[in-house]
């Protein structure tokens, strides 16, 4: 079984901005472990003759043309927003700690 050591998931929760005590670490450590088992397994399977994104049954992928229809009218788009300014939606801002302009 692959192994993954401590310093590798700390350093992936970090880079995922996770905070993890030492248990859900050793956890972590398992888990990310038996996901590499898994894979070197698939890695083994022999795929010659498999072509990619190949299903076991046919799926129908509908299409429809690709026609330009008008434009939605401004006012219409914006009858139900709970707020608007001109031709725009006001939405509250999301990003903490950035000034404005």
């Amino acid at each position: 079984m692959p192994g993954i050591a401590r310093d590798e998931v700390r350093r992936i929760a970090a880079l995922a901005r996770l905070s993890m005590d030492d248990g859900e670490i050793d956890r972590m450590q398992r888990d990310l472990a038996a996901i590499l088992s898994y894979v070197e397994a698939l890695a083994e399977v022999d795929t010659a003759g498999v072509e990619p994104t190949s299903h076991v049954m046919p799926l129908a992928t509908p299409m429809r043309s690709d026609e330009p229809e008008p434009a939605m009218d401004p006012v219409r788009a914006l009858a139900n927003a709970p707020e608007a300014s001109d031709s725009a939606f006001v939405v509250p801002k999301v990003i903490a700690g950035e000034e404005e302009g």
